[in-house]
Parts: C-alpha cells; structure tokens; sequence
C-alpha cells in the first residue's frame, strides 16, 4: 500500500462493527459515570501551550504534540498551541474559567481522544481515547473512594473479571524520601526515575539515581531495592521515621477503608509511584490479568487548579485505559451487526422506499439493495453478506397481488403476507 494512503503512523481506521463496539463500551462507561452523580464535558482539542507546559513531569511533557503558529506568524516556526495530552489539566483550565458557574464540589467525567508524540509500538498510539472522572471542590477522602468505586464498577461493567487496585500515597513516597535524606528539590526527578520499576529493574533505576539524580549508589541501591521488594512491612516501619510518611500512609490506610467493599482488589503497593508530578496525596493504578499495565489510575492531586489562574481547590479523579481493554476484547470473536432487514429490488421501488420508511420508523435497521444486477441470485448473497436477518422479496407475481415475500435468513423459511402487514410482521421478528 502507498504510504500516503495509510493513516498517520500511530493512528487507526476503524470500520463499522469495531465503531459500534468501541460507542457501546463508551456508553456502558458513561452510564456508570452517571449513576454517580457525574456530568459529562467536553473541551477543545487542543489547548494553549502555557496552559500544559510544566503539568506532567519532564519525560511526559517531552510527548506533547505542539502546533506552530499559523497564518502571518507560521515563519516563526514557534508552537503557541498543543493537542490534549489528557482531560485532567484541560479540567483544571474550565475550572479557572468557568469556576463560579459551577456547582461546587463540581462532579465531571470526559470520554474523549488524547494525542501524545509517542514512539508507536504494538498496544501504544499517538491518539486514543480516555475515560476521566474527577471531583474537585472536596478534601473529603470519600470523593476518592467514590471515583475508586466508580472505575471498580465501569471495569466490571466493561466485562474486566480479575482485577485490583495497587494504592500508594506521593505523601508517603515523599516521606520516604526524607527517611532516605533525599533533598525535596530533586524529589520529583527521583520519584520519576522510581516509577520505572517495572519497565527497566531495579539496578537500571538504581543506576539513573546516581547518574541523572546524583544520589549516592549506596542510597540509590537500598531505596531501589527497597521499593522493588513491595513489602508493606517494610516501608510502613520505615515511614514511621517520617510525620510526612506516617501522614501518607494514613491516606492509605482511609481510602483502604472506605472502599473495604472491594476486598482483595484493593492493597497498598508500596512500589506504585505515578511519574505525573501533579499527584500530591493517594494515588493507585489497577493491574487486571490477562492485561498488560495498568488499565486504569488516578489519584488526588491538590493544587493544580491554582497553577493555571484559578483557585486554590482540592481535587481527584481517575481514567480507565478503555483502549487496553479494547484490544485485548477485540481478539475475541465479535459478531458482526447486520441488517435486521434486506429489501431486494426487483421492481415496484416506490413502494419498496415507502415500506423501508416505515420499518426504520419502527426502529428497524434496514438496508435496500443498490447494486446493478437485477438477478435474485445476486441480491440474496447481498443479503447474506450484510447479515441480515430476513429479506423481503418484492417481484412481479408479489406486486400483482400487493403482497411481499419474507425469507428468515436463519432458517430459510419463506412467508407472504400483504404489504401493508410486512412492518408489524417483520418487527416481531426481530424482537423474536
């Protein structure tokens, strides 16, 4: 295939069946969504440049995708815009602007696409959709066990079994980083190198430490060890050293709490960090089997409706990685959606498109033949090939006697009925 007659690298075509699919299982998010109070918003693709920049760590802000300036200033060659990188911050910014039109605490999901300047590779892409829900306007540590709760049952709903919450607190972390006499200006960069655990071991992040974090290797060893040992024992004696730590791990400790219901889908997991540096109290991700990383996350993350011009406000939220879910779903078998009926053509098309009228007004979903060959043969693999459930004949003898002929496309039968009868007749059996 010629290169420029692929999408973008990165991105995908979806055809008709995986359209419906993927508008099911947002809509099945949605419904879960709503059933907790949340209302949906939507905000433009793109955003000022000033507005993201600085809001998701150093390694998440080098995968922006910037727009340069256009019309008289394109020869500047300098970007003034960028398409969304999530729904959190561009959550942040309608606080700022429309802040005192909102209910408070305001109550938001987003189901939408987000670009980021990835490395395409299988499972990853520059566009996808994200699944947010967010509360801000509360300090209160039930606004986080609800969207825990919430994205609990949005995965069940999604038809995700064997799943579980991984909690942690950026306070704790934090408070473990004074245990480790880590100064709190370089706390974010080691955090970041930490949350590599999983993707590069322990001696690669004990090695970053030394080389862009300048810790010393004994230091850089034992809290990489220390983490990757995911010992709750452990850390929670260690934070004990820690009024940040022993704080932190009460926010644990509460979320587990509140959310007791769950059961064993919830946990502390010391080593779960979360790299984005607007996180500043519980944070988690969820790990389901059969699933690749996380398939969901969030967190509290206080403070950063301040950073864009707003008020200082507490606020949490969390995403599904509906997209993950998706392609493992979509390896499984999917029924095709078909026609529930195929009109043939083989004369008398005015009342063939009067009686296509009145099925679709019944709700019916209703395709007429379109091709160039008149012969029946042809029109019923048609029929076949669109999965539809019952075809309508309408040939010379059927027209003769204002009568149409229907063919239960499963079982072959055959029955006449008058013309008028065939929308009540036929939207039986669909419902059947």
């Amino acid at each position: 295939m010629a290169q420029a007659a692929q999408a973008p690298s990165g991105t995908r075509d979806f055809l008709a069946d995986e359209v419906r699919r993927r508008k099911a299982a947002f809509a099945t998010v949605s419904e879960v969504f709503e059933r907790y109070g949340f209302d949906p918003l939507e905000t433009p693709a793109f955003e000022r440049l000033e507005v993201v920049t600085g809001k998701y760590g150093e390694e998440a802000s080098q995968l922006l995708f910037k727009i340069l300036r256009r019309g008289v200033h394109e020869a500047s060659g300098k970007p003034d815009l960028a398409l969304r990188y999530d729904h959190t911050v561009p959550l942040a910014r309608v606080i700022g602007t429309h802040g005192a039109a909102l209910p408070s605490p305001f109550k938001r999901y987003a189901i939408g696409p987000v670009w980021r300047a990835d490395r395409p590779q299988e499972g990853r892409f520059r566009e996808f959709v994200q699944c947010d829900i967010d509360t801000v306007g509360s300090t209160s540590p039930i606004a986080d066990a609800e969207i825990v709760c919430a994205l609990a049952d949005g995965l069940e709903a999604l038809g995700v079994e064997r799943f579980r919450f991984l909690v942690n607190s950026r306070e704790a972390l934090r408070g473990l980083l004074e245990v480790y006499d880590i100064e709190a200006s370089i706390g974010d960069g080691v955090l970041a190198t930490l949350d590599k655990l999983d993707k590069i071991g322990t001696q690669a992040v004990a090695k970053e430490l030394v080389d862009d974090r300048g810790l010393e290797m004994s230091v850089a060893e034992r809290l990489a060890e220390d983490l990757a040992a995911d010992d709750p024992g452990l850390i929670r004696a260690k934070l004990a050293a820690s009024e940040r730590g022993q704080k932190g791990m009460a926010e644990v400790d509460r979320l587990l709490e509140l959310t007791a219901e769950l059961g064993e889908r919830i946990v502390f997991a010391p080593r779960m960090v979360r790299g984005l540096d607007y996180y500043t109290g519980a944070i988690y991700e969820v790990v389901a089997e059969g699933f690749p990383g996380a398939i969901a996350a969030g967190g509290r993350y206080d403070g950063l409706v301040a950073t864009l011009g707003g008020p200082d406000m507490p606020a949490c939220g969390g995403s599904i990685g509906i997209e993950r879910i998706l392609a493992i779903q979509g390896a499984k078998e999917i029924e095709a959606a078909g026609l529930d009926v195929a009109l043939t053509v083989l004369g008398g098309e005015v009342e063939l498109m009067s009686l296509a009228g009145r099925l679709r007004s019944r709700g019916l979903r209703v395709g007429t033949y379109l091709g160039s060959s008149g012969k029946l043969g042809k029109q019923i693999q048609w029929a076949n090939a669109r999965n539809a459930r019952f075809t309508v004949l309408y040939g010379p003898d059927e027209q003769a006697v204002g009568e149409v002929t229907i063919r239960d496309m499963r079982s072959g039968d055959q029955t006449r009925v008058p013309v008028g009868e065939a929308p009540d007749h036929l939207a039986r059996g669909v419902r059947d």
